[in-house]
């Protein structure tokens, strides 16, 4: 494949849906997450389940940065402001997270694996407001 494919491909993407993107984009992301919330599960304890949400925000974001500037909101240039900007979302998604989690292994399930698929799930909302609207928004010249 010749770069100019992979342009062009890439050009094609950057046509679809915002939306279509976050949710494929976002589906990967959040499978990732999880497996790093899963490992660090393993290798902590699930006394510790808040300590591993925080572990796997922090390895994440980096990862999930990349991924949404070029895959998902498709900018250009930026990249330092952007990245304080999703740090700023990132802190918000992640207390979010956070709540979510202690509410359902407190009142829901004790489950832990589970209760952080449905936070990740709830907290991903948030995230592509934030990203949308704050983080990567386009201004209108």
């Amino acid at each position: 494949m010749s770069r100019e494919d992979v342009i062009t491909l890439y050009n094609k993407w950057c046509t679809l849906s915002d939306k279509i993107r976050f949710f494929l984009v976002g589906g990967f992301n959040a499978a990732f997450s999880y497996v790093i919330f899963s490992a660090a599960l393993y290798l902590i304890g699930q006394e510790h389940y808040q300590i591993c949400v925080a572990l796997q925000w922090i390895i994440s974001s980096v990862f999930s940065f990349v991924n949404q500037k070029l895959f998902v909101f498709c900018t250009k240039g930026r990249w330092v402001k952007e990245y304080l900007k999703c740090c700023t979302t990132w802190v918000v998604s992640y207390i979010c997270n956070a709540v979510i989690l202690e509410l359902i292994v407190r009142f829901i399930s004790k489950n832990v694996y589970v209760g952080q698929i449905f936070s990740i799930l709830l907290a991903s909302v948030v995230t592509y407001i934030l990203f949308k609207y704050f983080a990567f928004r386009h201004r209108k010249k």
